[in-house]
């Protein structure tokens, strides 16, 4: 089902489309903020600043939502600020990092190797509808553009094994070692100002506060993508907040709906 947030938010005149990859497509990666955040609050509550651990995980959760969608590192640099701002001596953040990626690599080891061994079926690891909704796009003639704060090593090889890749014709972007060098906002910019769109132009889809917010900033219209994982058959009523808040346009719990997004979005 499709809630429709703002009636008469419009696509029809979209040309090009944006889709965030982790938990708007992916499902690889699923739990991730179940790793993240039992890790910060681990070494928050070693600081023994007297707030209780339920006290810190509310902290935890604030500043991963806020940073979800944004490169991994801004999430361990406010990490770091949360650290240093109750007296404690932080890591560098690239230390949080790769902390956080070894934890979660624990998680999902087995569903990538699993894909890589052909023993999986990609669709297990997809939000439901996915590719029908790619491929409906694409046959609308649409620049499709995959990007992620993910490490670009790491969500290029996922979007591959979920065979996803293909859909985007704009290219497959991730994080890279040099933070700056690329963000969702950074690739929207490029877009613009190679002449060919203009903001009014783009249509996202995303389940964090950055991609819905950028598409937003440059008069886009934004799909949320409010699943509650695993199974992403209800809409998880936390992240639904959220994405409103940040002007989410349409909500959907899956793109099993896709054709009545389809007809919202550009009749």
């Amino acid at each position: 089902m499709v809630e429709n947030i703002r009636p008469g938010a419009s696509a029809r005149n979209a040309r090009v489309v944006l889709f965030d990859f982790d938990g708007t497509l992916s499902l690889i990666r699923s739990g991730w903020v179940r790793v993240m955040v039992p890790m910060m609050v681990e070494i928050l509550l070693d600081l023994k600043t007297g707030e209780s651990e339920e006290e810190l995980t509310r902290v935890a959760d604030e500043l991963v939502w806020k940073l979800t969608g944004k490169e991994t590192i801004y999430q361990m640099m406010a990490f770091v600020d949360a650290i240093e701002a109750r007296g404690g001596r932080a890591l560098p953040a690239l230390e949080y990092k790769q902390m956080y990626l070894d934890r979660l690599w624990v998680k999902i080891a087995g569903r990538v190797e699993s894909l890589r061994a052909g023993q999986a079926n990609p669709e297990d690891y997809l939000v439901p509808g996915s590719r029908a909704l790619l491929e409906q796009l694409r046959d609308r003639g649409m620049k499709m553009y995959l990007a992620s704060g993910t490490d670009e090593v790491f969500m290029k090889e996922e979007a591959n094994l979920l065979g996803v890749a293909q859909y985007f014709n704009g290219g497959v972007y991730g994080a890279q070692d040099d933070y700056k060098s690329f963000s969702k906002a950074i690739l929207i910019q490029r877009i613009l100002a190679s002449a060919e769109f203009e903001g009014r132009d783009f249509l996202g889809f995303g389940d964090g506060y950055v991609e819905i917010e950028e598409v937003k900033n440059v008069g886009g219209v934004a799909v949320g993508v409010a699943s509650e994982e695993p199974a992403c058959t209800a809409v998880d009523q936390w992240k639904r907040q959220r994405l409103i808040g940040v002007g989410a346009d349409y909500i959907v719990p899956n793109f099993l709906c896709h054709n009545q997004l389809m007809s919202m979005l550009f009749q």
